[in-house]
């Protein structure tokens, strides 16, 4: 096991990683800017560096910075969390080269997986069900593009090979707008991502969001944790998760989950990731991989009792899975709220000093926050301050108690969500499950939101 790790990430997840840390007895060394100097997890870290002003090109995505301060401070590996530098291949590849241990998968790993085309092609090969769509990036020839589509069949979907976080996509219902959506997004996808090429998929109507948690070590030993429902979207960005999902057969989610499991042996993937579905009329289709922790993450660990920050760092030094696909059980059902500082109407941020902070409590009541009275939300990074996620003996009693939960939760100076996820829990169509990615917008605009 590892002496000291640094944690290249800031807000709850840097939080989050320390505490894996301090339970396996490794001492934590933390990077912060200039915006985050208050944070708690800079107060409570063994040692922590101050690596730049608060804009995170000049911290937090500065890899000279944080290589550097792993050899002053004498850490033997990188922990990257989640965003910032945590699916960065270039990244993962300097840390290895200066002598340090990259808490993810490989390089090469994280080259594909971030490649939507190479990706989608790896999956096909590994037997993993994919959208119906183009067989790599679109060709140039708008005649090809158009005979592309009348195969698929419209409406389409375009997207940018190295596009991620719900942007460098476009949907298409009618062949004359296809060429020029292409074109549109071709431009997009170079600027945003440096990576021109996009490639077209079935757009599907009414799918749900649901995805499979994965860990595999470096001996070619890899197990799926049960699945996760993340269809409660606001322009492509998760709002509620939960596990297991609702209403899908068992034998399906198995099936795909062993067919994920068989992926990461065949590639020889190393460490936690996310395989993402679109779930529709029975059928799974996969979407993209994601190398490394998820946000969510805290709904698989209440209902499997597996800590997967630690697993990641347990792998990461070596160590084989301690169990097999047979020792994993799903127990009960588990929902997270993520707490963002927005209006919770306008979903305009909202930073600024936090005045009072009262989190709940309970029996199976979880909340993943750096924050605390007295806290300034700093306006230069993501608005999400915090999660509360529950667990329950079933569905019911999950969602009872994220209501006692959000009734509970104070937070004042700023302006949160909150509001919204208590509409949310009384909502009759999310009790009953199985809402798709499209009905959290429709719910918005018929509540004149």
């Amino acid at each position: 096991m590892f002496k000291k790790i640094l944690i290249a990430n800031r807000g709850e997840i840097a939080l989050r990683i320390q505490r894996a840390c301090r339970e396996l007895g490794v001492k934590s060394v933390v990077v912060y800017s200039e915006a985050d100097r208050d944070a708690k997890y800079v107060k409570l870290a063994d040692e922590a560096v101050c690596i730049g002003p608060a804009p995170s090109a000049q911290s937090y995505l500065s890899m000279p910075a944080i290589i550097a301060t792993a050899e002053v401070t004498d850490a033997e590996a990188i922990h990257p969390g989640y965003g910032f530098l945590s699916e960065n291949a270039d990244f993962a590849e300097r840390v290895e080269r200066s002598g340090f241990t990259f808490i993810g998968p490989t390089p090469d790993n994280i080259r594909t997986m971030g490649d939507k085309v190479a990706a989608k092609q790896a999956m096909i090969k590994a037997g993993v069900p994919c959208v119906p769509g183009s067989d790599g990036a679109l060709p140039d020839d708008p005649k090809e593009i158009v005979r592309i589509a009348r195969t698929v069949g419209y409406p389409v979907i375009i997207k940018a090979a190295g596009g991620g976080g719900g942007r460098g996509m476009r949907v298409v219902h009618t062949e004359a707008a296809l060429v020029n959506a292409v074109q549109m997004t071709k431009a997009e996808a170079g600027a945003a991502f440096g990576n021109p090429q996009v490639y077209m998929e079935k757009f599907l109507e009414h799918p749900r969001h649901v995805e499979i948690q994965v860990l595999a070590d470096g001996f070619k030993n890899a197990v799926w944790l049960g699945e996760r429902d993340c269809s409660m979207q606001r322009r492509h960005q998760k709002i509620i998760e939960e596990a297991p999902a609702p209403g899908i057969p068992r034998r399906l989610i198995e099936r795909v989950g062993d067919r994920c499991a068989a992926a990461c042996k065949k590639m020889g993937y190393r460490g936690a990731g996310t395989f993402e579905f679109l779930y529709e009329n029975g059928e799974f289709y996969f979407i993209e991989m994601n190398t490394r922790v998820q946000v969510e993450h805290p709904v698989t660990e209440l209902v499997t009792g597996i800590d997967i920050v630690q697993m990641q760092i347990r792998i990461a030094a070596g160590e084989k899975l301690p169990f097999t696909q047979r020792n994993i059980t799903m127990r009960g059902h588990s929902i997270e709220c993520r707490i963002n500082a927005e209006d919770p109407v306008k979903f305009i941020p909202s930073p600024g000093r936090i005045t009072m902070w009262h989190p709940p409590g309970g029996p199976g009541v979880r909340v993943d926050s750096h924050a605390y009275t007295n806290y300034f939300v700093p306006p230069n990074y993501d608005s999400m301050i915090g999660k509360i996620i529950v667990h329950g003996d079933t569905r019911e009693q999950a969602l009872a108690r994220m209501r006692i939960a959000l009734s509970e939760t104070v937070v004042e100076g700023i302006q949160t969500n909150i509001p919204l996820h208590r509409e949310l829990m009384a909502d009759a169509k999310f009790i009953e499950g199985g809402t798709d990615i499209h009905y959290l917008e429709s719910w918005m605009s018929q509540h004149k939101r």
